[in-house]
């Protein structure tokens, strides 16, 4: 991998030919067939990777067994760099969907180069960022979505009758099958010689006032259903703002361990 090549990784985009000559010593060439896998969640972490042709799909397994692609890199791009920060296992699957070639650097060799020049930590912290924030979207996302699925699957038949019934008493046609049967009760005793509930209509009003003592707590079951939703989704979203904060906290750790290391 030539300087220039280099160069376009964002991560070493501001190193001088010095810096960028030095660290292409540390990097090992590694082919990968199309559909090759380069590492699978929770294996030992302790290499990132600089793609140099072809193409690497990052994806995890969520909950319910899907597989949900979290980014799709190209030539210039780069992975694996969590894990060899951190010395953790790694946190998704990389596979690539074309024939690649990749450039690794293993966790020790980047801690040497990074000693000579910390000014690639700074840019590695702030491309983790962003790629946190763009995860945390798609966090989001498949939160909204399993929420869902989860009051799906906890529903009775009790809980869609009340939900249809409170959503038919909230529409249009409601208020027109009303206006309908109110007019042809109206009627049908207004042509009958004795109709079976002449004016005033006391048995109309006993059929409306029961109709609406039924109503009433069916529609409050499907809002208190929706707002047990609601206190989930806010749960949800109190986790992932939580994990913002935490990483956001190590990354400012770092950077001051960083800023102690160019004064000593």
């Amino acid at each position: 991998m030539d300087a220039a090549t280099l160069r376009s990784v964002p991560l070493f985009a501001s190193l001088d030919s010095k810096a960028t000559a030095e660290l292409g010593e540390y990097l090992t060439i590694h082919d990968y067939p199309k559909s090759a896998t380069i590492f699978r969640n929770g294996d030992p972490g302790d290499a990132m990777y600089l793609i140099d042709v072809g193409k690497v799909r990052i994806s995890i397994t969520d909950a319910d067994g899907a597989v949900v692609t979290l980014a799709e890199l190209g030539p210039g791009d780069f992975f694996g760099d969590m894990s060899m920060l951190d010395g953790h296992g790694r946190s998704a699957n990389a596979t690539a969907t074309e024939n690649a070639r990749l450039a690794k650097l293993t966790r020790d060799d980047f801690l040497s180069f990074m000693k000579s020049d910390p000014r690639v930590t700074l840019e590695l912290l702030t491309t983790l960022t962003g790629r946190l924030r763009r995860t945390d979207d798609l966090l989001r996302h498949r939160v909204a979505r399993n929420i869902n699925e989860i009051e799906a699957a906890r529903m009775t038949l009790s809980d869609r009758a009340s939900d249809k019934i409170a959503e038919f008493g909230g529409s249009w046609k409601f208020i027109f099958a009303g206006i309908v049967f109110l007019w042809c009760w109206i009627v049908v005793n207004m042509l009958m010689d004795k109709g079976f509930d002449p004016y005033p209509y006391l048995f109309l009003c006993l059929v409306l006032n029961m109709l609406q003592a039924f109503q009433g707590p069916i529609i409050m079951m499907s809002q208190n259903r929706q707002a047990e939703k609601d206190r989930l989704r806010a749960n949800l979203d109190y986790q992932v703002n939580l994990k913002n904060e935490l990483l956001l906290g190590d990354i400012i750790r770092r950077l001051d361990e960083i800023q102690k290391r160019k004064h000593e």
